[in-house]
């Protein structure tokens, strides 16, 4: 047993002893280094965002449009089939609450009545008025009649008698003949408020006419057939079951043309230059991982909005899908890299491979422990170009190797005067603080920024008096990921980022 206890503790102290050996970097010149190749081909510049799937066109279901004529500003879905249900023209598709519109149906009705007893007072008024005018007339040619006779009968009189008898029938003909005139003008009078009387009638029949034909706009049909899909609120949630809708905007729910379909996506502020209408675009799909799509952007918002999850600004983006695919669905989550740019035939290498010395020169690691400053061109979220100081093919290294204390980059002569001119003091005398800005000029990725902010660094111009201070303290990165005292530090070069946001 106990021979069994010294083999089996002898086989430990020899794995310990190979673990040490193998993986204690100053045991070899490279360890368990990793390397990477300088390749030479295209190079892609993307924005890489999410976005949502919609049918490009598509028909809207509004329920009664009618309603705000009657002072019905919200209306409540009671019922509504479940979203994509395929529905056929004339199938039932919601159901609106319709309360409301019976309670003035009913106030509807009353006014009815009240203006057809109006209508019948009025009636009954003018008959009884223009009566009396005609009995007056009849009364007048009476007293007429009997003033000629008298007139007659005066020949024996007294002049003055007869002139009397002739100035009282003088009297009752001019009276006969006002008579006449107001019987004509209550005539007309009567005419007009019975007009009046009975257009208001009229309009109130009406208006409970078309009130009861609007309760059956209150069963929503399906105009067309399609695939029902719900319509977004004004809080930018789909509505369902107990939702409101206005009258202002009654659409309930769309029926999409799937065979047409778009992507919307926000880009933020800061990669929204790079985005142009034409640009090509590759998709996936959330829900089909294994789907790749393309297409070309349509539409680029000239006026931003304040996007709700974060303080940033977002532009709307449209891309039009060339594809036509059945499981196509609105409302898909879509990954959209927009290529904003390619170049064709240039050297690139991983961000992995890229250094900083002294905050100003940007250099990488070859094989053989040579520093070699580079000059760094467009960048993506994985590579960047460099313009020069590497051939394709060159072997780099990944990571800083250890026994790199001491050494410094080889320059490159045709970048002399060209460093740090960032930081350099205008015409004006003032720095610019306007953009975040990389050592070659191009602004900061959102991820640089955030970086930055994270260490305490609020704005561009503490950035720049931070490493001017550690400049002359050594060159220490913001980071934190360097040594001092001038010596080479490991980590992803700050030179400018043009791609978008991170792909997920």
């Amino acid at each position: 047993m106990r021979k069994k206890l010294i083999i089996f503790g002898g086989i430990i102290v020899v794995g310990l002893i190979t673990a040490l050996t193998v993986f204690n970097p100053s045991s070899g010149d490279e360890g368990i280094a990793l390397f990477a190749n300088a390749e030479q081909g295209d190079f892609i510049v993307e924005v890489t965002t999410t976005g949502e799937l919609s049918a490009e066109k598509s028909t809207n279901i509004l329920g009664p449009i009618q309603a705000r004529e009657y002072n019905i500003r919200q209306l409540v879905i009671q019922n509504i089939v479940d979203e994509g249900t395929t529905v056929s023209q004339g199938d039932f598709v919601a159901q609106l609450d319709n309360g409301e519109l019976y309670d003035k149906i009913q106030a509807e009705a009353d006014n009815v009545d009240k203006e057809l007893t109006a209508f019948e007072n009025a009636k009954l008024d003018t008959a009884l008025t223009l009566r009396g005018e005609r009995d007056k007339l009849i009364n007048l040619d009476y007293q007429i009649a009997e003033k000629e006779l008298q007139l007659e009968q005066s020949q024996y009189e007294p002049p003055a008698t007869i002139k009397k008898y002739k100035n009282e029938l003088e009297k009752l003909k001019r009276d006969k003949e006002r008579s006449i005139e107001n019987y004509s003008l209550k005539s007309k009078q009567a005419v007009a408020k019975m007009s009046d009387q009975s257009f208001r009638l009229n309009r109130v029949r009406d208006r409970y006419k078309k009130m009861q034909n609007l309760l059956s706009d209150f069963t929503i049909k399906a105009p067309q057939a399609g695939m029902v899909i719900y319509a977004k609120g004004f809080d930018g949630n789909r509505i369902g079951p107990g939702s409101q809708i206005s009258t202002w905007a009654p659409t309930v729910a769309t029926l999409p043309d799937l065979s047409s379909m778009i992507s919307t996506t926000y880009i933020n502020e800061v990669d929204i230059r790079k985005v142009k209408r034409g640009q090509e675009v590759e998709l996936g799909l959330d829900a089909f991982p294994e789907k790749r799509l393309t297409g070309t952007v349509i539409r680029v918002a000239s006026v931003g909005q304040q996007n709700p999850n974060s303080d940033a600004k977002v532009f709307e983006v449209t891309v039009r899908v060339r594809e036509k695919d059945r499981d196509l669905r609105p409302a898909m989550t879509t990954s959209n890299l927009i290529i904003t740019q390619k170049l064709d035939s240039v050297v690139h290498v991983p961000l992995e491979c890229l250094h900083v010395y002294n905050d100003s020169i940007n250099y990488v690691i070859k094989r053989n422990g040579t520093l070699q400053e580079v000059k760094v061109g467009l960048t993506n979220s994985n590579d960047a170009v460099i313009e020069m100081g590497v051939e394709a093919s060159d072997v780099l290294y990944l990571s800083m190797p250890a026994n790199m204390e001491g050494k410094e980059p080889n320059l490159i002569a045709e970048l002399d005067g060209t460093r740090q001119q960032k930081y350099e003091i205008n015409e004006g005398g003032l720095e610019d603080e306007e953009e975040w800005l990389n050592r070659d000029g191009t602004p900061m990725s959102p991820q640089q920024i955030e970086r930055m902010k994270s260490f305490g660094i609020t704005s561009p111009a503490d950035m720049r008096e931070k490493m001017k201070s550690f400049g002359r303290g050594g060159g220490q990165r913001p980071s934190g990921g360097g040594r001092q005292g001038g010596k080479p530090k490991s980590g992803a070069s700050a030179t400018t980022t043009t791609s978008g946001q991170p792909s997920k």
